[in-house]
């Protein structure tokens, strides 16, 4: 029945497809190469042009050598347009409602009267045009249901300073102001209840305001009907090939274009920056705890795609007592069994990216000697002392960054089984990072209730990102959100809170360790190079250093080692 409805909803409805067409707002300049590049082919380096020093982020962009070799007009081959495809308005709601609907009431939704889609930037707004006409709006359609919707004002905003770093971003933590979750979180709610009328029309109206070129609201509500589409055509089945369908992500661009989006992120971004510097700091940490002639050997179980490693090899070179005689890497690529893994955010990189040769290029410029072991389609499950080829001898230090979530957790439950996998290695330390959300798996919660907790995640990414690239349009920015947005749709996004985390992390053996005072000083320092709208706190409760944006939390990162009661 439920698929019937869903079949009678999409008939009205052309297939929402996004396909993405390129604008380059700047030319971008010729490069001057930093000796710290020469590990790299080109000249961009993995080394962020900050590291640790407090400087204002619009420093890096004054650096000359942060210009890649070549224009991204030349690196990408993807054609690209910036619209959902336009739903035919004629066919929209012709059924009546047997049951009386109760009106949409969004105090802060655009007016549907407004031009149609948002073509600009975040922060084209017309904003003489905004201060008028402020009274609410009544919007009738022909099942009788009625839309409340009033103008707001919209503040322009003076965007990064050097002085004050004022966001760019807009609403803030006022979840009034956040319109795309009030039609998407209802639509979802009428999909589960089969509401038919209700979905229809609040497809409609998502339609109208659907951007992907707008502020984080409209392109919120671009990437969520997409994702609602997809979800009515294909409601039971496991394949979301179709999801990612003509949209940037990861995999649908060339390695070089990948590999400088990606630096570029992590420079503009503490999203996953963060994360990453306090996973380096703390194998300083461990390593300082051990003697400095045993070799360091690192297990990577993350979504870094290689940018973390550099800034950590060129910190072991100022280490007292000089680097460890031998650094082991072993990077565990993910499994493309079944081809979930490719739609889970953040994991699998396009065909063809090994960033291997360069990093051994990079740690023997300065006199590292790198070891790089990459595990091609090894089941997490299957991990054990000899595939990793791990000694008693050296240091073993575990990085599990934003992968472990991807594992199921009740019947089986495979998280829980491969912590206790990890224990068996006996590593010095293991680094957790992780989204701190609740899951939205159909185990856990309804379609409703889940869908709504993965458009809470990605609207603080996109909110993030408008603040990171400054409201401007490009490629780069386009595949970052696409790729994020793969969480709307992603069965493999199966994330906890911290404190479930924290639990089972101790009931397979592992007791957490406090971070060290030089871990967060550095790691708040780097912070400050971002927007106030950023946010760490340290849990003395769990040990835990939380990442948090707007007065919301977004993930955490925690230090373990093995209980020695255990």
């Amino acid at each position: 029945m439920i698929k019937h409805q869903h079949q009678a909803i999409l008939s009205h409805y052309p297939s929402s497809s996004i396909c993405n067409t390129m604008t380059i707002d700047e030319p971008e300049p010729d490069p001057t190469f930093d000796p710290i590049s020469e590990w790299l082919a080109d000249p961009l380096s993995y080394i962020p042009s900050f590291l640790d020093e407090p400087y204002s982020l619009n420093d890096f962009y004054e650096e000359s050598w942060w210009s890649p070799s070549e224009s991204i007009n030349q690196e990408m081959h993807i054609n690209n347009n910036n619209s959902l495809t336009s739903f035919d308005t004629s066919l929209i709601v012709t059924h009546t409602s047997a049951t009386p609907l109760e009106p949409i009431i969004a105090s802060h939704l655009p007016p549907l009267d407004s031009p149609r889609k948002r073509k600009g930037n975040d922060s084209d707004y017309n904003f003489e045009a905004s201060r008028k006409n402020q009274n609410p709006r009544i919007y009738d359609t022909d099942d009788g249901e009625a839309i409340v919707v009033e103008r707001v004002t919209t503040r322009k905003t003076a965007g990064h300073k050097k002085a004050t770093h004022k966001s760019t971003g807009n609403n803030g933590n006022n979840r009034e102001g956040r319109w795309a979750e009030q039609l998407l979180n209802p639509c979802a709610a009428a999909i589960t209840a089969g509401n038919l009328n209700r979905v229809q029309h609040l497809f409609y109206v998502l339609q109208e305001l659907s951007s992907l070129n707008g502020d984080a609201n409209h392109r919120l509500a671009a990437r969520g009907l997409q994702a609602l589409t997809h979800y009515l055509s294909t409601p039971c089945s496991t394949s979301l090939i179709s999801a990612s369908a003509g949209i940037t992500t990861f995999t649908s661009t060339n390695p070089k274009f990948f590999k400088n989006s990606l630096i570029n992120f992590n420079d503009i971004s503490p999203w996953f920056r963060i994360p990453n510097s306090i996973a380096n700091s703390s194998i300083l940490q461990i390593l300082l705890k051990h003697d400095s002639s045993r070799n360091l050997h690192i297990l990577d179980i993350g979504v870094s795609h290689g940018v973390q490693w550099p800034t950590l090899l060129e910190e072991l070179t100022h280490r007292p007592g000089g680097p460890p005689p031998l650094v082991r890497l072993t990077v565990i690529t993910p499994t493309m069994e079944n081809d979930q893994q490719r739609h889970n955010p953040f994991v699998v990189g396009p065909g063809g990216y090994n960033f291997t040769v360069q990093l051994l290029a990079f740690a023997k410029e300065i006199n590292i000697n790198l070891q790089i072991n990459r595990l091609e389609n090894y089941p997490l499950q299957n991990l054990d002392s000899q595939l990793i080829n791990s000694s008693p001898d050296e240091i073993l230090v575990i990085c599990a960054q934003f992968r472990l979530h991807n594992l199921k957790h009740q019947n089986p439950d495979e998280r829980t089984e491969l912590l206790r996998i990890l224990k068996s290695l006996e590593p010095k330390g293991l680094v957790l990072s992780e989204n701190n959300m609740d899951c939205s798996c159909n185990s856990c919660s309804d379609f409703a209730t889940g869908f709504g907790r993965r458009v809470e995640y990605l609207w603080k990414f996109l909110d993030s990102t408008s603040v990171a690239y400054k409201g401007r349009e490009s490629e780069r920015r386009r595949m970052m959100e696409g790729e994020a947005a793969k969480a709307l749709t992603s069965m493999g996004e199966m994330n906890e809170r911290k404190e479930k985390w924290c639990k089972r992390m101790r009931t397979v053996g592992f007791a957490w360790e406090m971070f060290g005072a030089n871990v967060i000083d550095r790691a708040r320092a780097l912070l400050k190079k971002y927007d106030n709208n950023w946010e760490m706190r340290v849990d003395a409760q769990d040990g835990c250093v939380d990442l948090w944006w707007k007065g919301e939390p977004v993930s955490f990162c925690s230090l373990w080692k093995i209980d020695p009661t255990t």
